[in-house]
């Protein structure tokens, strides 16, 4: 009996050795997501892990991380995960803290969002005083120190965890810009190339509301772009936008398109009640169904995986907040929305000749994200006018 003991010792002591080599082996992508219990991680979760997204990918550890959610809750939604039996998916881990956040991250996806039922009317906080009153502004500064205080430390944690070549993004609907500018600034070892903030959303939305009034396809509008803060005073760009399968005077093969600026002559309409239509889209969402607009979210944060993956044509434009120094005659560490493409794992500024009237209104975007970063710098600017 001791002799067979012993034999059974060893046996599964050189099982346990091949099976640790085995799992050697095995180089997962890291994937992490932040504010993993908020709806638009539901909606991404099933998506994310598919070879469609990360076609260089063999397996995938999902990271769930949501500082304020019930470790109990991240446990179900690890199970409902684990249910899901893909096949690319290695392991699930959940974290309701930052010891171990971001730790060899391959992928960020940053969700963080406070939604509540004010949001519809807070989400794009006026920064004219007269129409802002007190309260707003003591509830958007506040807000702003909180959003600093957690992404500072976020910047700093990718910064010394994660891998050189991460890949971050920043969704949501409520300071966009800001959060990613923060990364940045606390992630200096990092390339700026591997951050953005989403404005995918908003161009897809862009899409669907003039595809509504041509009476075509949204997919048959190509070329609309969006510039400046996304969470605030952005501006749709038309100018190239093109339409396919449009029923008018001239009509062509499924390949034929059209300027949108030749076939419709609505032009008041485009640059006032349009603009307004879409910066209220997720506020109209929102409040239909208590939550921020989490299908149209994830919808947006796939859509860039894929193309930064190699997914998507590299003639293809995406409208993203990124760090564009140098350019626009912007001050540093000003993240805006802008034309991108992907090449070789990196976005790059799509070269767009920009006007007096869309500088003026990316001027205006760079002051509302400066005064986001220095909340007390508007009220001191108004007393100094006094």
């Amino acid at each position: 009996m001791l002799s067979i003991a012993a034999e059974n010792l060893e046996a599964k002591l050189l099982f346990m050795e091949e099976e640790k080599h085995r799992l050697s082996l095995i180089k997962p992508l890291h994937l992490w997501i932040s504010s993993a219990l908020s709806p638009t991680s539901h909606f991404l979760i099933p998506n994310l892990l598919s070879a469609k997204v990360f076609p260089l990918a063999s397996v995938i550890s999902l990271h769930l991380l949501d500082l304020e959610g019930d470790e109990e809750d991240l446990q179900g939604l690890k199970m409902e995960a684990e249910d899901l039996a893909i096949p690319m998916l290695h392991q699930v881990t959940v974290h309701t803290d930052l010891e171990q956040a971001f730790q060899g991250a391959d992928v960020i996806l940053l969700l963080d969002e406070s939604w509540s039922e004010e949001s519809c009317s807070d989400e794009s906080w006026s920064y004219d005083s007269d129409e802002a009153n007190a309260d707003e502004q003591e509830k958007k500064e506040k807000r702003i120190n909180e959003i600093t205080e957690i992404y500072n430390k976020y910047g700093r944690l990718i910064n010394s965890r994660a891998n050189e070549e991460v890949k971050v993004i920043v969704a949501g609907d409520s300071f966009v810009n800001l959060r990613c500018s923060l990364l940045l600034d606390n992630a200096s070892s990092i390339e700026t190339h591997r951050f953005v903030a989403m404005a995918t959303h908003l161009e897809n939305e862009a899409r669907s509301l003039l595809s509504k009034k041509l009476k075509v396809m949204a997919s048959d509008v190509t070329n609309v772009y969006v510039w400046g803060n996304i969470s605030g005073s952005f501006y749709v760009d038309v100018q190239r936008t093109n339409v396919y399968n449009f029923d008018g005077a001239i009509m062509g093969p499924a390949f034929f398109s059209q300027p949108i600026l030749t076939i419709f002559h609505e032009r008041k309409w485009l640059e006032t009640d349009f603009q307004d239509l879409v910066r209220c889209q997720h506020a109209a969402v929102a409040e239909k169904t208590g939550q921020a607009s989490a299908m149209s979210n994830a919808n947006g944060v796939l859509t860039i995986l894929r193309a930064w993956n190699g997914e998507c044509s590299p003639d293809r434009v995406f409208s993203l907040g990124v760090l564009c120094p140098g350019r626009f005659n912007l001050p540093d560490g000003i993240v805006l929305s802008v034309p991108v493409t992907f090449t070789d794992d990196k976005w790059s500024l799509f070269d767009v000749p920009v006007g007096y009237m869309l500088n003026e209104r990316l001027q205006v975007s760079a002051s509302e994200l400066m005064q986001e970063r220095e909340p007390g710098s508007e009220e001191s600017d108004a007393e100094l006018d006094i």
